[in-house]
């Protein structure tokens, strides 16, 4: 998904289901519903491949569909129980993969804590880049992610774009030093 970087935004609008357009579609079971009354309201950025280092691969994919073949590599094993989804995931040349609608509930942040308010599926939208802490991600997205964002924005009323570290500090480490979030425009921001 290229796009010329001065060219007006690759990803439409979040449509009353949740979904964009833009994206492809692969179904995640892992969502339930948002509280009721809760609001959209913090975007948290992550860093994900599997294994850690590798990227291309359907791997990531597979694991927040319920697909991983655990034997398929040793550091599958300690993922075995878990059940993990995000509503985005952009791989290294910027192709963007919806798992869940942004008005489900993803299972992406896990335990974490924002201003003084914890469960921060419940408010939040997850956006997974294909990267690690210490390999730099690519333009392309920076420029999705972007996208991805402005088209949140413009749905919910998004008080802030943070990491996981951010919301899991001590946890997780994610999007990592290597995250640069000067990238992102300053709408995003």
């Amino acid at each position: 998904m290229a796009r010329d970087p001065d060219a007006s935004r690759i990803v439409d609008s979040v449509n009353e289901a949740g979904w964009l357009g833009a994206a492809r579609r692969i179904d995640s079971a892992n969502h339930d519903d948002r509280p009721v009354g809760c609001k959209v309201e913090l975007v948290v950025v992550h860093g994900i491949s599997l294994p850690p280092g590798c990227f291309d691969g359907r791997a990531v994919i597979d694991f927040f569909t319920n697909a991983l073949c655990y034997e398929a590599h040793p550091y599958y094993l300690q993922l075995r129980e878990l059940r993990v989804s995000s509503h985005f995931f952009i791989r290294r040349g910027g192709e963007l993969i919806q798992f869940v609608s942004c008005e489900k509930r993803a299972w992406h942040a896990g335990a974490s804590l924002w201003q003084g308010r914890s469960r921060c599926n419940d408010f939040s939208v997850g956006i997974e880049l294909e990267g690690t802490d210490d390999v730099p991600y690519e333009d392309a997205q920076y420029r999705v992610c972007d996208d991805v964002i402005a088209a949140l924005r413009d749905a919910y009323p998004i008080a802030a774009v943070v990491g996981h570290s951010d919301i899991a500090p001590g946890r997780k480490t994610d999007p990592g030093p290597c995250f640069d979030w000067l990238k992102l425009s300053q709408r995003a921001r």
